[in-house]
C-alpha cells in the first residue's frame, strides 16, 4: 500500500479515540447501548473536527456482527475485527453508501436515493446512507426527502455532515436528531500532534508542535496537513526529521509574535518612527502586507482576551508563552483601546484585498494606531471642561516622547495632554485604593522619609520625565499617608480632566519612585474638595525651564488674555 497522508493514517476508528467531542460521542454510546437509535443524524460543526469519522464510527456500530456485551464487543464500541466493520472502514461496504453531496446534489439523485433506500440491506442489519456537505444540496432535492425522513423503512438510517447547518431547511432539521460539534481544543490537538510525532519517530520542539497546534485553528486535520508538510521539508538529524519553530514559521509565511509586541510596545510609546522602522525590515524580508496585517489581527484579539479574562482564560487557545506574551501586551492598553486598535487593523486586512499599493495602505493602517492613542472623547473633553469652572482649555498635543526616543524638533507648544488611559484611574470609587504593583513591599518607610520628600521626589521625577503638567497638579494635592496606604486629593477637579493628567506614564513614574524610596504600597488620586486648580498658579515653573520661558513669551501671554485659556503642558521641541 503506497504512502497514507497522517490524517487517513491516524483517523480514528473507535468513539474513544475521536478529540474533543465528548459530547457527541457520549450520547452516541448510551444510544447504542439502550437501543434508541434514531432514523436520522446531523452532524455540523467546524471542518476537520470528526463529523464523517463519527459517521463511519457510527455505522460501524450500527451493523457490527457482534451483539454489545459480548466477549467481542463488551461495550457499545464497534469490534473492528468482524466483515461488516472491516469493509466500513476500508470503504467498501454494500450497505454503508457514502454520497458526496456536493456533487450529487439534484433532485434527481435524490430520487435514486429514495427508491433505492425502499430495499432491504443486502447483508447488514441497517442500510446507511451518509450525505457529506449536505447543505449543498438544492431545496427541491430536500423537498424530495422530506417524506422519506418522515417515515423511513426501519432498515434505513440517514447521517447528513455539514459545516453550515443553517443552510438546511428547518424541516429536515426538525425530523432528525442534530449534533453540533465543538473546535478541538488546543491542548487536545497538542496532544495528539506529540503522540503522533513519538509514533512517526519524529523529533520536535515543543514551541514547534505549539504552533502547528495553533496553525489549526481548531480543526484536527488542518493541523495534521500542516505537520505532514512540516516533516516533508524538515532536515534529517540521525536519520529522523526534526521540526523546529523557525522551519515551521518559514513554511507557514508566519513572523513571531515577539515581533508584533515590540510593534505594539510602540504603539503605546507613541514612537511612529520606530514602528515604521521595525515594519520596513518586516516587508523588506519578503513578507506580504496581507500575511502580516492578518497576523496581527489575530494576535490583537488575544491581547484582547487576555485583557478580558486573564492571563489563563479559556477564551485563548495558545501555548503557555503565547499566553504571557499576550498578557504583557495586554497591561499597555485599555479595553476600550485593544478594542478600537482590533478594529483599525481589521479594517485595514480588508483594505488590503482591493488595494494597489497594499504597503502604503498597511503603513498607513498601521500609523492609525498611534494616532488613535491621541483621541480624545466627547464626554471627557465635556467634563475637563466643566472641572475647570468654564475655563476653555487649550489645543491638544501628541502624547509624551518615552525618554528612549530621539530628541524632539523644536518650538514650544502650550497644550492639553491627552495621555494614555491609566491602570489607575480616579473614575474608580475613592474607598478603592489602585495597587501600585505586586514587587512592593507592603511596609510603609514613610514615618522616616516624610511626606514632604516624598511629595518632592516624585514630582521632580515626574517633571524630568516632562510630565510637567502631571507633576504640577500633583504638587498642589493634599498628600496623606495612612500605613501602607498614600492617598492625593486634587482640589477642584473633575474625574474626567484627572484621568487626562494621570496616563499610564505618570503612573509607571510614580511606582517606581515609591518602589525606589519604600514608599506605601499603595495610592490613589481622586478629586477634592476646593478651588479650581490653576497650572499656573499652583506651582510656579522651575527657574531656567523651557516651562518658565514659554510662559513668560509674550505670544503665550497673549494667548491666555486673548482665549482666556490655561496652559496645562509645554513641549520642548527645539532642536538639542
Amino acid at each position: 500500500m503506497g504512502y497514507q497522508v497522517l490524517a487517513r493514517k491516524y483517523r480514528p476508528q473507535r468513539f474513544a479515540d475521536v478529540a474533543g467531542q465528548d459530547h457527541v460521542t457520549r450520547t452516541l454510546m448510551n444510544a447504542l447501548a439502550q437501543n434508541r437509535i434514531a432514523h436520522g443524524y446531523i452532524f455540523s460543526g467546524h471542518r476537520g473536527i470528526g463529523k464523517t469519522t463519527i459517521a463511519r464510527i457510527l455505522a460501524q456500530a450500527l451493523n457490527c456482527r457482534n451483539e454489545v456485551g459480548s466477549a467481542q464487543r463488551p461495550t457499545p464500541e464497534p469490534c473492528g475485527v468482524c466483515d461488516s466493520c472491516v469493509e466500513i472502514r476500508q470503504g467498501n461496504a454494500v450497505d454503508v453508501i457514502e454520497i458526496d453531496a456536493a456533487t450529487n446534489r439534484g433532485i434527481d439523485e435524490i430520487r435514486e436515493l429514495r427508491e433505492a433506500a425502499r430495499y432491504s440491506p443486502a447483508r447488514d442489519r441497517y442500510k446507511i446512507y451518509i450525505l457529506d456537505e449536505a447543505h449543498q444540496i438544492t431545496e427541491a432535492a430536500f423537498n424530495a426527502l422530506l417524506k422519506t425522513l418522515e417515515e423511513p423503512p426501519a432498515h434505513v438510517v440517514f447521517m447528513m455532515a455539514t459545516t453550515e447547518p443553517e443552510n438546511i431547511p428547518q424541516t429536515i432539521r426538525s425530523r432528525c436528531q442534530h449534533f453540533s460539534f465543538h473546535a478541538v481544543k488546543f491542548d487536545d490537538i497538542l496532544g495528539q500532534l506529540k503522540a503522533i510525532a513519538v509514533h512517526e519517530q519524529v523529533e520536535a520542539e515543543e514551541t514547534a508542535l505549539a504552533l502547528l497546534a495553533e496553525a489549526g485553528d481548531g480543526s484536527m486535520r488542518d493541523a495534521l496537513s500542516i505537520m505532514d508538510q512540516a516533516i516533508a521539508s524538515a532536515p534529517a538529524e540521525n536519520g529522523r526529521p526534526l521540526l523546529a519553530a523557525t522551519q515551521i514559521r518559514e513554511l507557514m509565511g508566519s513572523v513571531p509574535n515577539t515581533v508584533f509586541e515590540r510593534l505594539l510596545e510602540a504603539v503605546a510609546a507613541g514612537q511612529s518612527a520606530e514602528l515604521m522602522e521595525q515594519l520596513n525590515v518586516l516587508l523588506n524580508a519578503g513578507h506580504s502586507p496581507s500575511s502580516l496585517a492578518r497576523q496581527m489581527v489575530r494576535y490583537l484579539r488575544n491581547c484582547l482576551m487576555a485583557k478580558l479574562g486573564g492571563e489563563q482564560t479559556e477564551l485563548l487557545q495558545i501555548s503557555a508563552d503565547e499566553r504571557a506574551r499576550a498578557a504583557r501586551t495586554a497591561l499597555l492598553f485599555t479595553e476600550e483601546e485593544l478594542t478600537r486598535n482590533l478594529q483599525i487593523v481589521l479594517r485595514t486586512f480588508d483594505d488590503l484585498n482591493y488595494r494597489q499599493e497594499q504597503r502604503f495602505h498597511l503603513e498607513l493602517g498601521i500609523l492609525k494606531l498611534i494616532h488613535a492613542q491621541r483621541l480624545l472623547p466627547i464626554e471627557e473633553l465635556l467634563s475637563g471642561m466643566t472641572g475647570h469652572a468654564g475655563a476653555r482649555s487649550a489645543t491638544s498635543s501628541p502624547a509624551p516622547r518615552p525618554a528612549s526616543a530621539a530628541p524632539p524638533r523644536p518650538v514650544s507648544s502650550a497644550s492639553a495632554l491627552k495621555p494614555a488611559a491609566p491602570s489607575i484611574s480616579p473614575e474608580v470609587a475613592p474607598e478603592v485604593a489602585a495597587e501600585s504593583g505586586a514587587q512592593l513591599s507592603t511596609l510603609s518607610n514613610t514615618d522616616t522619609l516624610g511626606t514632604d520628600s516624598l511629595r518632592g521626589a516624585i514630582v521632580s521625577a515626574l517633571a524630568a520625565a516632562g510630565h510637567s503638567s502631571a507633576a504640577q497638579l500633583l504638587g498642589a494635592g493634599a498628600w496623606t499617608v495612612d500605613g501602607s496606604n498614600l492617598r492625593i486629593e486634587v482640589p477642584g477637579i473633575g474625574k474626567k480632566t484627572l484621568n487626562l493628567y494621570v496616563s499610564a506614564a505618570v503612573e509607571k513614574i510614580f511606582r517606581q519612585e515609591l518602589q525606589r524610596l519604600d514608599g506605601p504600597a499603595r495610592f490613589l488620586v481622586v478629586p477634592g474638595e476646593g478651588a479650581a486648580f490653576t497650572a499656573a498658579a499652583s506651582t510656579a515653573p522651575m527657574a531656567g525651564s523651557i516651562q518658565e520661558e514659554a510662559m513668560s513669551h509674550p505670544l503665550v501671554q497673549k494667548a491666555k488674555e486673548i482665549f482666556n485659556a490655561e496652559v496645562r503642558s509645554v513641549v520642548d521641541l527645539r532642536t538639542k
